[in-house]
């Protein structure tokens, strides 16, 4: 179990489940307050993005061939790719630099972290202001372990997402919830399924 879990667990005062199950489902619901609903959707989400709680920062350790499908954007051939293969902060400094309110050099400061990747120093810093943390600005990583979950929650609310959510638990609630996290519909089948699982545990 990686330390975000294991604190977000202790916070709720989840028991049992070893890893993630119905039990850890109910204790954060009860804990932030969530319907069902809302709780199913977070959740699934957060499963997916996260490898089931797993992974808590960005891995940007491509390959040059790797970079050019995930980045296609910025690299068109491969020489232009190479330079940044095997070599993360190159590459975030790149794709985010000078953008999401990040100055060229921030990208890798502000990399993608938590259980849903809040990235951007905009992002970071609306984060830090809405729910009064400040400390994540000097030490971004604090959003790796204590504010994981923290972030999940403020982008859901952020978002809109929680009240797409009252919706109700179907695909089609799933789908639209999906576009707004993934950006696209990345692993929807498997989302769709952590989704209703959940949802199940919980009502």
């Amino acid at each position: 179990m990686n330390e975000a879990l294991k604190r977000l667990k202790e916070k709720c005062g989840a028991v049992g489940d070893g890893h993630f199950g119905p039990n850890t489902a109910r204790a954060i619901c009860q804990k932030f307050e969530l319907t069902p609903a809302r709780g199913a959707h977070l959740l699934g989400q957060v499963v997916h993005e996260s490898g089931s709680f797993r992974i808590t920062k960005e891995n940007l350790n491509y390959s040059a061939e790797r970079i050019t499908v995930v980045f296609k954007k910025y690299f068109k051939t491969l020489a232009e790719a190479k330079p940044y293969s095997v070599n993360p902060k190159g590459l975030a400094n790149k794709v985010y630099g000078g953008r999401m309110g990040n100055g060229k050099t921030d990208g890798y400061t502000y990399i993608g972290r938590g259980f849903l990747q809040l990235t951007g120093k905009s992002n970071y810093r609306s984060f830090a202001a809405d729910t009064g943390v400040p400390e994540v600005m000097a030490d971004p990583s604090l959003i790796e372990t204590e504010y994981a979950f923290d972030t999940a929650i403020w982008f859901f609310e952020k978002n809109g997402l929680f009240k797409m959510s009252d919706a109700g638990v179907t695909d089609e609630v799933i789908n639209k919830v999906s576009k707004k996290v993934n950006g696209g519909y990345n692993g929807l089948k498997h989302r769709i399924k952590v989704t209703h699982q959940i949802y199940n545990w919980l009502i």
